[in-house]
């Protein structure tokens, strides 16, 4: 994620995207972005494709998938949970149409899906979608051995080819990455919100269960409609093998997750397709459509209106240095003060330099033209500021 610097924190599905729309299209902040758009789209018709709605209503489970504010923030947003959550759906849908069809094909989208998960965030991909599989599986007597036994040896062939290649060279030009990201970023990681090994975040310590707050405070209104058709419905539900299984897809995410205190609101992203499904599966008994459609249509309206505004505004200049740096020359040296942005490393080209207090009172003292961007505070402590022009700033940094 720095220039130069091998990424150890996520493996290379989303980075390999965005790298090839950049290649194809250009650098700007659109194509970055395109990937992660396409990929949104292809979820919006793919949970379409798999409602149980009529004809005339099959975009509901769409309108409802970009109605969860959950899945509306991440549409277009540069995100490795994207790719895992579309890894896990081809996971779950191909499963799904083999029960149906018996066609071998689906089988081995399956073990793809799984790869390419692998190749999103890593083996995380297999730990949220194999139990609920299994589980469901054995509720409904559905016999995995036979399937295993059938396609297991070349469906794990397939899955091999797909993802040990990367693994396999990504340690050996860069040695430690393995150890780093298994048992680091997915162990360490998982049961020690405080894990001081941590090259890439900061501690995200979470009270236990933190999860089901974000499944519930991320999905509204719609999770209110969910639990009121759950409890009503249970009966019906556990002999009902769609509804069950989606249920099953939607509930371990959050279960496994329960014990964790070191994580953050995307990790129920994968989660969302089933989410909207469910809700469709009981849409024509909604008496309240209107109610819940204009309140889920609140968040992204809210947004549209409020871009152009000024204090929007505000928050995009304080929250990236695409502002401070803009206009900058970068024929002459930039550098950050302690430590630098991925925003300032993209919009400098990568030419931003970390320096530390001995050594920006070096170059000032061999008086060289330069530009360095510094936090406030840093500003106001550091003994040689009348040496240095303020060139712009925001209420964070300058």
């Amino acid at each position: 994620i720095d220039y130069g610097v091998p990424f150890w924190a996520k493996p290379p599905l989303s980075s390999w995207m965005t790298a090839f729309s950049i290649n194809v299209f250009g650098n700007s902040e659109f194509f970055v972005r395109l990937p992660y758009l396409l990929v949104s789209i292809v979820m919006i018709f793919l949970t379409c494709r798999y409602s149980s709605l009529n004809k005339s209503e099959k975009l509901v489970p769409a309108i409802i998938l970009l109605t969860i504010p959950e899945f509306f923030l991440h549409v277009g947003v540069v995100s490795t949970d994207l790719f895992l959550s579309f890894s896990v759906a081809i996971v779950f849908f191909s499963f799904w149409e083999y029960i149906l069809s018996s066609n071998n094909k689906w089988i081995f989208i399956f073990f793809i899906g799984l790869s390419l998960g692998l190749l999103s965030k890593g083996p995380i991909a297999i730990i949220l979608s194999l139990p609920p599989i299994i589980f469901w599986s054995i509720r409904f007597s559905i016999p995995l051995n036979k399937i295993l036994t059938k396609y297991l040896l070349l469906g794990i062939l397939l899955f091999s080819i797909i993802t040990i290649p990367w693994y396999y060279l990504a340690e050996k030009f860069s040695p430690g990455f393995i150890d780093y990201f298994i048992v680091g970023e997915h162990f360490n990681r998982f049961f020690d919100s405080n894990w001081s090994g941590d090259k890439y975040g900061f501690p995200k310590s979470q009270p236990i269960g933190i999860i089901w707050g974000f499944l519930i405070l991320f999905t509204i209104p719609w999770i209110i409609f969910l639990i009121t058709k759950l409890f009503k419905n249970i009966n019906s539900i556990l002999n009902n093998k769609w509804r069950l299984y989606l249920i099953f897809w939607l509930l371990w995410t959050p279960i496994f997750f329960t014990l964790s205190s070191s994580l953050i609101h995307p990790y129920i992203l994968p989660i969302m397709i089933p989410f909207s499904l469910l809700v469709s599966e009981w849409w024509n008994e909604m008496k309240n459509k209107k109610t819940y459609l204009f309140i889920s249509l609140i968040i992204p309206i809210l947004l549209l209106l409020i871009y152009p505004l000024d204090w929007s505004k505000k928050i995009l200049h304080n929250n990236t240095d695409k502002y401070l740096i803009q206009n900058i020359d970068h024929n002459k040296s930039i550098f950050s003060l302690n430590k630098k942005s991925y925003s300032s490393q993209y919009y400098s080209n990568g030419k931003i330099k970390v320096l530390n207090t001995r050594e920006l009172d070096s170059i000032i003292y061999n008086k060289l033209i330069f530009s360095i961007i510094i936090n406030n505070d840093d500003y106001k402590k550091y003994p040689n500021k009348g040496k240095l022009t303020l060139l712009k700033n925001n209420d964070k940094k300058g």
